[in-house]
């Protein structure tokens, strides 16, 4: 297997827009950061469950202490729609803040992105839906996650269902990046070990689906390479080993490179396997994401650029020798891949999600119309979705 055979490089236009800090108390450090973009009422966009933690206090604290007053939002749902967005608009504009501040998941960002597009530009966000339709600048933006999942932190995208219709509209914008992102691994320690193990598969995930994606570059191969590493490991001592800070630490900045992949490629049918699992069914996405993870790499290893980058993907991270042979080299990614989803608890069949073989073709037909689709590798039809569930019914 040889990985130094010269390749056509992909093009690619890399402009880092998020400040990335990262060390266990960085929370403190907040008001300093928001002080220093010009903030001076900061509304912090979190969730019920992260103020009874007392991370809410800790950020409030270092936001006085820095002469910026604080303001909260704390009632972020779980995959937010336009309803919620609008609810956190009013809250900002009742306290006339001039600096958000994304406290929690991918949900609480996804919240406050949305909420910054409505705020500074006005509208509704069916308008923002699809790439760079802000036309005005947008308020600094501050992103302190406490799972090591999403990645939102370092991406540009707010992702927001419609409350109607329930499309998800992915609104993607330079301008609605956090200006800095505060990875805390502190705050990780909250999180029930259900939270710890999906999010963590999801952002394997991440690594995994931009490391093959038709739009993955130099820049992005550099980002999900270490994501995966980091995650890979990571995941399995913090299952393992819940308070071992180190590790969380690793799984946060392995999100974190997660995010850039993404922002730097794209998905792919993994996802789109997914998403109707959770918009049909409500299985969790990590959940959903992973119990679709192997039967995807197994499909887009028939193409054999892709073949090639999961089997230096296992050599990198020390699943296999640099010598082995590539389908073996997969077939070990598969295998160290499955142990890890079985110590998260994710099932290894969609009926064990309580997902009936009927509901298939209807599946397939709503996974072939995601836009992450477009991006696999390999082209993947409705009746390859079909095939996929199949394989695990």
């Amino acid at each position: 297997m040889d990985f130094h055979s010269p390749r056509s490089l992909a093009s690619f236009d890399h402009s880092p827009q998020t400040r990335l800090v990262f060390s266990p108390g960085a929370i403190a450090r907040l008001g300093e950061f928001a002080r220093s973009l010009g903030g001076t009422r900061a509304l912090i966009v979190t969730d019920p469950g992260l103020a009874t933690a007392g991370h809410v206090s800790k950020a409030e604290e270092s936001l006085l202490k820095a002469g910026i007053t604080p303001l909260c939002y704390d009632r972020v749902r779980e995959n937010p729609t336009t309803w919620d967005v609008t609810e956190c608009v009013a809250s900002a504009r009742a306290g006339r803040a001039d600096l958000l501040v994304g406290l929690g998941g991918g949900s609480s960002m996804d919240t406050a992105k949305g909420c910054n597009f409505l705020l500074t530009n006005g509208g509704e966000m069916r308008d923002y839906w699809g790439v760079g339709k802000a036309t005005h600048p947008m308020l600094p933006f501050i992103a302190i996650p406490t799972t090591a999942g999403t990645g939102s932190e370092c991406q540009s995208a707010a992702l927001i269902a419609d409350a109607s219709t329930h499309q998800k509209m992915a609104c993607l914008d330079p301008k609605a990046a956090a200006r800095i992102a505060l990875l805390d691994p502190e705050l990780t320690l909250s999180q029930p070990a259900r939270v710890t193990a999906a999010t963590g598969v999801d952002a394997i995930s991440h690594a995994l689906e931009s490391a093959v994606s038709t739009r993955r570059n130099s820049v992005s191969t550099l980002y999900s390479t270490e994501a995966f590493r980091l995650c890979l490991h990571g995941l399995e001592a913090v299952l393992k080993a819940p308070a071992d800070i180190e590790s969380r630490g690793g799984m946060l900045l392995g999100a974190a490179f997660g995010g850039l992949a993404i922002e730097n490629s794209m998905l792919g049918a993994a996802h789109a396997a997914a998403n109707p699992l959770t918009a049909r069914f409500n299985v969790l996405h990590g959940v959903a994401v992973g119990v679709m993870l192997p039967p995807v790499i197994r499909f887009n290893s028939a193409d054999p650029a892709a073949a090639a980058i999961y089997a230096q993907l296992a050599v990198q991270a020390g699943l296999a020798g640099s010598h082995s042979p590539t389908s073996l080299a997969i077939q070990l990614l598969i295998d160290a891949l499955e142990r890890l989803l079985n110590l998260a608890g994710i099932p290894k069949s969609l009926s064990a999600c309580g997902i009936p073989s009927e509901a298939f073709p209807d599946l397939a037909s709503d996974a072939a119309k995601q836009w992450t689709a477009g991006f696999n590798p390999r082209s993947i039809t409705t009746a390859d979705f079909i095939s996929l569930y199949r394989s695990i019914a």
